[in-house]
């Protein structure tokens, strides 16, 4: 990843944080952001602290201006985007206790708003500067295919995300693709004793350099795909 350039939002905790430590470990020059500008501070100066480089600017993937912003200033740095990460979500209530038919719908609207829409401003906004054989990746879960109660607006929200994918894969000539991480412990998803973001950031890492890109194009790559390929 020496001398490319990394977008990442939602990069001020958890997989995105940790993906964000993993891809300055490999070289990369990142642009973070997020709605939580003082935990965003924390990560960019414990990347730096270790050698790489970062910029943390404060955005809301459900502002496209924002976004816009964001890109703008990452294109600034090495003239074009090699890699984008869409990881900014949101959750509201607690994994299997909000069924579809209980939940607001100004909770339903923002998660949409949030984990679908932001994905696709993400992309758009991202692609006047992508490079040609630039990769997004669209972090994703099994909630996307397979229904389980109680999961409510945030499995139709991932679902969405994926179709936005898979649709911007065979539009554009980047990469677009799907990574599952299988269950991690985060504040979303509060899924204690599960793997920690930390554990899976090198799957990401593979995705964006490793994987052949026809292979992850338009596809979801998941914690088999990897294991396979880096045992």
């Amino acid at each position: 990843m020496d001398g490319k350039t990394a977008v990442i939002t939602g990069a001020s905790r958890g997989i995105g944080a940790a993906v964000a430590r993993e891809f300055a470990d490999a070289g990369a020059n990142l642009v973070l952001c997020a709605r939580d500008t003082e935990r965003l501070d924390d990560v960019v100066d414990e990347i730096e602290g270790d050698g790489g480089t970062a910029l943390g600017l404060r955005a809301d993937v459900r502002d496209e201006f924002d976004v816009e912003r964001v890109m703008e200033r990452a294109a600034r740095i090495g003239g074009e985007i090699d890699l984008v990460v869409a990881n900014a979500a949101v959750k509201h209530g607690e994994s299997g206790e909000l069924p579809l038919e209980e939940e607001a719908y100004s909770s339903f609207d923002d998660t949409m708003r949030t984990n679908a829409r932001g994905v696709f401003v993400t992309v758009k906004e991202a692609l006047p500067h992508l490079a040609p054989d630039a990769r997004v990746l669209v972090p994703s879960g099994l909630v996307a295919r397979e229904a389980k109660p109680g999961v409510g607006s945030y499995a139709v929200s991932k679902a969405a995300a994926e179709a936005i994918a898979r649709q911007f894969a065979v539009e554009l000539e980047q990469t677009v693709g799907v990574v599952d991480p299988g269950l991690v412990s985060t504040s979303l998803t509060r899924e204690r004793g599960r793997r920690e973001p930390e554990d899976v950031a090198p799957m990401y890492r593979w995705a964006a350099t490793e994987l052949a890109a026809a292979e992850f194009d338009g596809a979801v790559v998941g914690l088999k795909e990897w294991k396979r390929a880096t045992r």
